[in-house]
């Protein structure tokens, strides 16, 4: 007997260095300094009004549950995911629930032509507990963010692929960027019952 299949994904950040619109929004220059929330965030307070990134956060999953007559018959499965909606540039409610929410900002002491990088690193397949997997390129997101006049995305929509993939190479010095994923399973396979996994890493670094 068939049962339900379960797709999680456990979404991270990692941030390393070497107006309501809220989607793209200039920021002061000052003390070099990169900041990236996914999902779930610590942030005191706001940007616009002087707020301070913290370190931390709970890692967030996306998830689907594949009801059994439904299993592999083509049709994709929306995703649900959790965190906060709000943005933390601003607190306005950017993200509807059971969207991913990423952003984040890139600050230079100077106006210097240089870019930060968004890229996200994933393994090639889910697993289950009996070792039978999903390839992971059959999660992909649709990207968008309310109140954005339907602009093109700091995060562009795409599909998990494994390894690292650059998502935005143009994350510009002295801009906060921020985006809302709506995540699909394509359920393209007769997968069998069981709750599969993977961990995906999103990491903006700063030159």
């Amino acid at each position: 007997m068939r049962v339900p299949t379960t797709i999680l994904i456990a979404a991270a950040a990692l941030v390393s260095a070497c107006d309501a619109d809220a989607y793209v929004v200039n920021i002061n220059m000052g003390t070099d300094a990169v900041y990236l929330r996914v999902g779930d965030g610590n942030f005191i307070g706001t940007y616009a009004n002087s707020g301070i990134p913290q370190s931390g956060g709970a890692i967030s999953r996306v998830s689907v549950t594949v009801p059994q007559a439904a299993v592999g018959n083509g049709t994709p499965q929306v995703m649900t995911a959790n965190g906060r909606l709000t943005s933390d540039w601003d607190g306005y409610l950017f993200c509807n629930p059971g969207q991913l929410y990423v952003g984040g900002f890139y600050r230079r002491s100077n106006n210097a032509n240089v870019n930060a990088t968004l890229t996200v690193t994933a393994p090639a397949a889910l697993v289950n507990a009996d070792g039978d997997t999903i390839p992971i390129s059959d999660i992909s997101w649709t990207s968008s963010g309310n109140g954005d006049g339907g602009a093109t995305q700091p995060v562009p929509s795409g599909s998990f692929q494994a390894g690292t993939r650059t998502l935005a190479n143009d994350f510009r010095r002295n801009t906060w960027r921020e985006s809302c994923l709506t995540f699909r399973y394509a359920n393209t396979q007769l997968a069998a019952g069981g709750t599969y996994t993977a961990r995906v890493t999103y990491t903006l670094t700063a030159p």
